[in-house]
């Protein structure tokens, strides 16, 4: 199958923004960031990973709308689950699917078991976020796709895809074909196609950061008074901030 629109990040870099959780990829992201970084980007409505020892996942959005209580979408477009399914293969993986539910708050029936994970995954698919549910969580488990949804599932009903490569929304927060996720237990976030470059450094510095300032200042309290500590807590605050206003611009969290 023919691949294009090549991804602006590289697998290696995907794969190094799976080794911070999401709030680490958060804390570089809302420094490079013209967004809104407390409105915008992650999940507005709790979600849950069901595959927490999967760790974070990172991709490019797949997007489709499902309507599972309505017998009619099988009927209209009898080759949807095809056509579907060439769009899902047209671009290379990473990729995460990113399912709406018209159903909500309701759940009639899972698009995602053992099956439709399985083809997902051969088609390059490493997990979804389903603002509905899944059923076949073991066998899913065993196929390696990671999925964050709202609940199981025990019937299928009429899960087909009734549009797709369309804007969704999902947990109260929109997703468009192409944006980059990161994912895991704590949500997710979706990040704007001009922040990705600078991600992972961002990421990366943030991280250092903390580790080197507020962190250590916290665990290093062997033999101190308490007024030691605080001091020592309050010159750690200090110097985190001057180093992300000195790299960013910006004061950062603390």
């Amino acid at each position: 199958m023919e691949k294009t629109n090549q991804h602006p990040l590289s697998d290696a870099e995907l794969l190094q923004l799976q080794r911070w959780n999401t709030p680490s990829i958060y804390n570089g992201w809302e420094q490079i960031t013209k967004s809104d970084a407390g409105k915008d980007g992650f999940n507005r409505e709790e979600c849950r990973d069901f595959m927490p020892e999967m760790g974070p996942m990172a991709g490019y959005a797949m997007t489709v709308v499902i309507e599972p209580s309505n017998p009619q979408h099988p009927k209209q477009n009898p080759k949807a689950w095809s056509e579907y399914r060439q769009y899902v293969g047209s671009i290379p993986g990473p990729k995460i699917v990113v399912v709406q539910d018209l159903d909500k708050p309701q759940t009639f029936g899972a698009f995602w078991g053992e099956v439709n994970s399985s083809i997902h995954k051969a088609l390059g698919c490493v997990g979804t976020i389903i603002d509905g549910g899944i059923r076949d969580l073991d066998e899913m488990r065993t196929v390696g796709y990671k999925a964050i949804a709202r609940r199981l599932c025990v019937a299928h009903a009429y899960s087909h895809p009734v549009r797709w490569n369309c804007e969704v929304e999902v947990f109260g927060r929109t997703v468009k074909p192409g944006e980059l996720i990161h994912a895991d237990k704590h949500g997710f976030l979706v990040i704007p196609r001009q922040d990705e470059a600078q991600l992972l450094q961002a990421a990366r510095f943030m991280d250092s950061n903390e580790c080197q300032t507020m962190i250590a200042a916290a665990r290093n309290v062997s033999g101190q008074t308490a007024k030691e500590t605080l001091r020592a807590i309050d010159a750690a605050c200090d110097k985190f901030e001057k180093n992300t206003e000195a790299k960013f611009g910006r004061k950062g969290e603390w």
